[in-house]
């Protein structure tokens, strides 16, 4: 395995340039192959700088052949965002190596990813570990039921801040806000500024935004990179709305 670091460092680059990143997350779950090209053509017309792959329950040798036709159509980075090792594929450019740590359980704090490694050996993906924490948004997401972890509570913001804080020291190269898939509640602007505040690393929010104030609402919060799934295909106003949208945040 060769160790890349082009993703992470344009992460970095667009930061410093106040460039506020958007990735599509594409769950091969929920997604038809044949919708691929149609909806790769709308992403490409957006201001999204990312397409994010993955998603809780998926089956073996699905995300590949996703990946590797969502290729044929877009120069953007595709990145893993893997639920389970079957997810692991070298179609890809990159993978957040994803540690739970808002839970407690050892299968998504450690144990995955030490069955993930010999996987990832043979692949050339860019690696990058990501501290991943749910946040409770009013609704039961499939993270919940296939972790068997509870999500952080939204109003306990000093225990989301101290954890936060504590992957960053841990070493982790980002920090992922997660509210889940089809949340009643985005992550709010409270949590996401305090946590803003303390971290060094890149931070990125996800889950429940479902409109263009919702999103700018993230991104002056402090969110470096918002990521959106279901409400950019489903509202084609929505996709309109993005379209206008300037990458450039002061």
């Amino acid at each position: 395995m060769t160790e890349n670091k082009f993703i992470y460092q344009a992460l970095l680059k667009s930061i410093s340039a106040k460039e506020k990143m958007l990735a599509i997350l594409i769950d091969p779950d929920k997604f038809s192959i044949e919708k691929v090209t149609d909806f790769i053509a709308k992403v490409e017309t957006s201001i999204a700088t990312h397409i994010f792959v993955g998603g809780s329950t998926v089956e073996a040798n699905v995300t590949g052949y996703l990946v590797s036709e969502i290729k044929k159509h877009t120069k953007l980075p595709i990145i893993l965002f893997p639920g389970d090792v079957t997810q692991i594929t070298n179609e890809a450019d990159g993978m957040l190596f994803l540690s739970l740590i808002s839970g407690r359980n050892p299968d998504y704090l450690i144990s995955k990813h030490v069955k993930a490694v010999s996987k990832i050996n043979n692949t050339r993906l860019e690696v990058i570990s990501t501290g991943y924490i749910l946040i409770e948004n009013g609704t039961e997401t499939s993270v919940e039921r296939v972790t068997k972890t509870q999500p952080m509570c939204r109003t306990n913001i000093q225990k989301i801040v101290d954890t936060a804080k504590a992957g960053e020291l841990l070493g982790m190269k980002l920090m992922y806000l997660e509210a889940g898939s089809g949340a009643k509640e985005a992550v709010s602007s409270a949590i996401i500024s305090s946590v803003k505040q303390v971290l060094q690393i890149p931070l990125i929010v996800g889950g429940g935004i479902k409109n263009i104030k919702q999103l700018e609402d993230a991104y002056k919060a402090g969110a470096d990179l918002v990521v959106i799934g279901t409400a950019f295909e489903k509202d084609e106003a929505f996709f309109e709305e993005l379209r206008k949208l300037p990458r450039v945040h002061e």
